[in-house]
């Protein structure tokens, strides 16, 4: 009887995705998806979304800042950055993304900005140690410019919600990123997590308007609702087509008892704001908020960093434990300082909290008949 022995060999790699992207993908979806949430009361002008569309707003900014920071430090040498420029690659979405985020991140700016700007000359008057900065930045209220900008900034938005779930998607090394549907969901759990910044912030640095914490909740159930539709299409795939890359893709992680672990948790990350807001839309709109906010983390940290432990080559199953330093839970937590540092300066420059308590202002019929 002639014994062979098989012996299989594993190179231990680092992580391609590191915790910067989760956080680079995280931020730049509430960014973009904040962004379209701010235009029916920033952009349009519509009354009943004053409110809800300046919290919107507020967050797409925060969001939109700091988000590019956490990309530089996922490329770990700035200088990286340029080499999209000298060497592009028309056939790479990331190179294209190179080219969508600033004009987008720009754009966004100087539609903040030009929303802004009255409210900075009128804070302007009031004197005070930022009273310079103010008047420097402050300017009349130019509603169509306005209007211009934040069309601008949201047709800006598209292709950088489209490179970020594409550039996931075109990467076959693992059946779970292959899915068509992978964009989608990264857009239905952007709005889910745009939708509890709005929630938080309105809380925090708002009027605590229960009208708009109200629209905040419908935008936030419509968008779990967005990600529960598109989950369950995914699963379906998989059942009923084992042979597609949603079916390879289940067929890897089912005997897996983490993923169990991870499918429960994400489940129960959707399911649980649904049912609060479904509820109670005024009152714990702050709760729902975080929660929101964690799912739309969860499923993205699901993704890159519990993606890059399923095998390609190997016999088992990879590991790769949250690192400490900046490469790690210390990076994270420092954007989350930078997230806070944007905030502070925003609100200070500009009181965030005193437009929802004026009125509505009346139809332009009524004005001009009086």
């Amino acid at each position: 009887m002639n014994n062979q022995i098989t012996e299989l060999l594993y190179v231990a790699r680092d992580p391609a995705w590191a915790p910067w992207a989760v956080t680079y993908f995280f931020l730049i979806g509430l960014s973009y998806a904040a962004t379209a949430l701010s235009l029916p009361g920033v952009a349009f002008a519509s009354p009943r979304w004053r409110e809800a569309s300046r919290m919107a707003l507020l967050g797409a900014v925060i969001t939109g800042v700091a988000a590019p920071v956490a990309l530089l430090s996922d490329l770990g040498n700035p200088g990286r950055f340029l080499n999209f420029y000298l060497h592009p690659q028309a056939t790479s979405w990331m190179s294209w993304g190179a080219f969508f985020l600033p004009v987008y991140v720009a754009a966004l700016l100087f539609y903040g900005w030009a929303a802004l700007a009255r409210d900075l000359r009128e804070a302007s008057e009031k004197g005070g140690l930022f009273a310079p900065l103010r008047r420097l930045l402050g300017a009349p209220e130019r509603p169509a410019l306005v209007r211009l900008l934040g069309i601008v900034a949201a047709l800006a938005a598209v292709p950088v919600a489209l490179y970020t779930g594409v550039e996931v998607m075109v990467a076959k090394a693992r059946p779970l990123w292959g899915t068509s549907l992978l964009p989608f969901q990264f857009a239905a759990t952007a709005f889910v997590g745009a939708a509890g910044m709005a929630l938080i912030l309105e809380r925090l640095v708002g009027a605590a308007d229960p009208a708009s914490e109200r629209k905040l909740a419908r935008v936030l159930v419509a968008a779990l609702v967005a990600t529960i539709v598109v989950g369950a299409l995914w699963f379906a795939i998989a059942l009923f087509a084992p042979s597609s890359v949603e079916g390879r893709a289940l067929a890897q992680v089912a005997k897996s008892p983490v993923w169990r672990v991870n499918a429960v948790w994400l489940a129960a990350a959707v399911l649980v704001p649904l049912v609060l807001v479904l509820v109670r839309p005024v009152g714990l709109g702050w709760v729902a908020g975080l929660l929101a906010l964690n799912a739309a983390w969860m499923f993205r940290w699901t993704i890159f960093m519990g993606g890059q432990n399923i095998p390609k080559t190997g016999a088992g199953w990879y590991s790769h434990p949250l690192e400490l330093g900046p490469e790690g839970l210390l990076g994270i937590v420092g954007t989350a300082g930078l997230v806070l540092l944007i905030t502070i300066v925003l609100t200070t420059l500009v009181d965030w909290s005193r437009f929802a308590a004026e009125p509505a202002p009346a139809p332009r019929a009524a004005r001009i008949g009086g």
